[in-house]
C-alpha cells in the first residue's frame, strides 16, 4: 500500500482547495500596492489605465458564480468589488441579491457598486430597485449613505427605458429637503453614464479578442 500524501484523495482535495482568503486576493486586492477596491471607488474607472480596465473586464468575465457569492458575504471590499464584477458582465441573475444588499445598506461604500450594477442591467426591475431604496432613505436625513449614487443610477434608466422615475424625487421637493441636496443628480448621472459606457465598450473589446483568438469563454 502506497504511503504517499500524493495518493490520499482527501489531502489532494485540501490542497487544491481555494480559500475565501485567496478569492479575496485575486479579485479584490488584485495588486498589492494599488488594491483594487480603492481604485473602484468614486467613479473613477473610465480615468484608469487600460491595464486596469482590461484586467477588470477579464476577471469580470472569468469569476465564477461561487467565488461572487461568497464576495457578497464579506465585508465592503469584496462587496464593492463584486458587484463591480456582476456589474461589467451584467450577470442579472444577482438582481435579487444586489436589490437586497442595497436595501439593506449594512456596509459603507459598497452602494456604490450596488447601483453601478443595477443601472449596468438596465431594466425596469432594476429601477424598481432603486425607487424602493430611494422611498426607504431619501426622507431620512440621518442617513447619509448612496442615495446619490441611486439617483444617478435612476436617471440613467429613465434615459435609457423612455421613464421618468426620477421625478418623483426631483420635482416634489424631497431631493431639496434630503441629506444630499447640496448635491446635482445631474453630476451623478453623467458618472454613471461614463461608467456603463466604459464597461460596455470593455466588454465588446473583450467579446472581439475572444471570437478571434478561438476562445469564447465560459
Amino acid at each position: 500500500m502506497s504511503t504517499s500524501p500524493d495518493d490520499d484523495p482527501e489531502i489532494t482535495k485540501a490542497d487544491t482547495r481555494r480559500t475565501l482568503a485567496d478569492v479575496v486576493q485575486r479579485y479584490v486586492a488584485w495588486d498589492r500596492d494599488e488594491p483594487r477596491y480603492l481604485k473602484l471607488l468614486g467613479g473613477k474607472l473610465p480615468n484608469l489605465s487600460n491595464r486596469f480596465k482590461a484586467a477588470l473586464a477579464d476577471d469580470a468575465r472569468h469569476i465564477s458564480d461561487e467565488d461572487l457569492h461568497e464576495l457578497l458575504r464579506c465585508d465592503w471590499r469584496p462587496r464593492l468589488t463584486a458587484a463591480w464584477l456582476i456589474g461589467i458582465d451584467r450577470r442579472v441573475r444577482f438582481r435579487q441579491a444586489i436589490g437586497e444588499l442595497l436595501l439593506s445598506s449594512e456596509v459603507c461604500y459598497a452602494g456604490q457598486g450596488y447601483c453601478f450594477a443595477l443601472a449596468s442591467f438596465g431594466q425596469s426591475h432594476d429601477a424598481e430597485i432603486l425607487t424602493a431604496y430611494l422611498d426607504r432613505y431619501l426622507p431620512r436625513t440621518d442617513c447619509y449613505y448612496d442615495q446619490h449614487w441611486a439617483i444617478g443610477a435612476l436617471l440613467h434608466l429613465d434615459d435609457r427605458l423612455g421613464t421618468r422615475h426620477s421625478d418623483q424625487y426631483l420635482t416634489t421637493g424631497l431631493w431639496q429637503a434630503s441629506a444630499f441636496s447640496r448635491l446635482d443628480p445631474a453630476d451623478y448621472q453623467h458618472t454613471i453614464d461614463e461608467l456603463c459606457n466604459t464597461t460596455r465598450a470593455l466588454t465588446d473589446a473583450a467579446g472581439r479578442d475572444s471570437l478571434t483568438s478561438g476562445n469564447p469563454g465560459p
